[in-house]
């Protein structure tokens, strides 16, 4: 096992800078570099990572360089996603030219917009034969991972397993402009965060005593809806953000999105995950929420119930921001302050394994194909939710499948007729 590993990443938005904070609860890793076609971007996240002390990272315009850097042992690709696999061939490309060594790469969920970019991803990761882990940093939440083992320890072996998983992620909306672009980002609300939300689900409902396919979906049930950002004045609103080149009169995405997964287990159980995610939440700021069911238990876990809260009269006075909590929406009154975003929502937890696999050489267990079978899912659904009724998973019908929203045909008043 090696000492140290040098971590480079691919981009230097919103999501690198909550690793880099996330960074001080990693052991036997530094950030040595930072790539972003936006240099000044790059320099800035930069600084950030020495002034926390979680490495001297150089700042690179191009991948290229950062992949055949000597000091570079595993990229973070945190890219927004349609840049996906064209940073994927750009980093073939450079390790078969014989330029740098890496042990491994992990990337950003969703793993992409669609199947077959997903599919992509999986083909070039195993074509350069290197170790891959999926960022999904809810599975590594401290409340859910201790939630499931105690359920499991305790509940399950006593009075079965569990058979219903409940996973919300709503807030109001997202950090940048291409977010908003149902072609960007593969989609809306659905793409954007039910990903979370099943892996979330999946991971509490399996049994961590036997492989993941030991649990397998069977059917897909979805809507979408677009409920706050179709009407006028949040139209309006988006134009004035991101100078008119975020239009949702014209080309809308999903604000809403809510699914139902039924899985089978090895024994014949059916298992339900029920989904919601939303861009159309306002309150103190992000929301988080799990339950989990059994014959005779209950877990619950909502991240909006933290163990601090802070109350400012009106006269208390300020700019807005989000120092107290992830799109934090208001500025006075009683809110809830988590105390430390990067290990609650997981991300500490997952940048601390996937540095360890990589070290160590090993398969990390959340991987690239953890993040197909995800997308494959989320295509199923968006594609449930286009034809109004419940689906049979089958992988082959949402191979080359691209949805309504992505294709720029979708309309806020589309029907919504799936029956739950």
């Amino acid at each position: 096992m090696a000492d140290r590993l040098g971590v480079g990443f691919v981009g230097a938005g919103f999501n690198t800078n909550f690793h880099a904070r996330s960074w001080v609860g990693v052991r036997n890793a530094d950030i040595r570099g930072i790539a972003d076609p936006d240099t000044s971007k790059a320099e800035a996240t930069a600084r950030a990572c020495r002034n926390l002390g979680v490495g001297d990272p150089k700042a690179y315009a191009d991948v290229s360089e950062l992949v055949a850097d000597p000091n570079i042992d595993a990229l973070w690709i945190c890219a927004p996603n349609y840049t996906r696999i064209a940073i994927m061939e750009t980093i073939a490309e450079v390790l078969k030219s014989g330029k740098g060594t890496l042990k491994g790469i992990a990337c950003e969920k969703p793993l992409a917009r669609n199947v077959a970019e997903a599919k992509k991803m999986v083909e070039i990761v195993n074509e350069l034969g290197l170790l891959h882990g999926y960022l999904e940093n809810q599975v590594f939440s401290p409340s859910i991972v201790r939630g499931r083992e105690i359920i499991w320890h305790r509940g399950a072996k006593v009075t079965g397993r569990p058979y219903l998983a409940r996973a919300a992620e709503e807030h109001s909306g997202p950090h940048e402009s291409w977010f908003w672009s149902g072609q960007q980002q593969g989609g809306g609300v659905l793409n954007d965060m039910m990903c979370h939300s099943i892996e979330a689900a999946r991971f509490l409902l399996s049994d961590p005593d036997k492989p993941k396919s030991a649990m397998r979906p069977v059917t897909v049930n979805a809507e979408i809806a677009t409920l706050k950002w179709s009407r006028k004045e949040y139209i309006d609103l988006l134009k004035e953000m991101y100078d008119n080149r975020i239009d949702y009169g014209k080309t809308p995405a999903e604000d809403f999105a809510r699914a139902n997964i039924n899985f089978e287990d090895q024994d014949g159980n059916i298992l339900v995950a029920e989904v919601t995610t939303s861009w159309s939440f306002v309150g103190p700021g992000l929301r988080l929420s799990f339950e989990m069911m059994g014959p005779e238990y209950y877990m619950q876990i909502n991240s909006l119930e933290p163990e601090l809260h802070i109350f400012f009269s009106r006269k208390v006075v300020g700019k807005a921001g989000e120092d107290l909590v992830e799109k934090q929406a208001a500025e006075q009154g009683l809110m809830p302050v988590i105390s430390d975003e990067g290990l609650v929502y997981g991300y500490t937890g997952e940048d601390r394994y996937m540095v360890n696999c990589f070290l160590e050489g090993k398969m990390p267990e959340e991987n690239f194909n953890d993040g197909l079978l995800v997308s494959q899912l989320l295509m199923t659904a968006y594609k449930s939710s286009e034809e109004g009724k419940k689906l049979a998973f089958d992988p082959a019908a949402i191979q080359d499948f691209v949805p309504k929203v992505a294709r720029g045909t979708y309309r806020a008043t589309d029907a919504i007729h799936t029956a739950f």
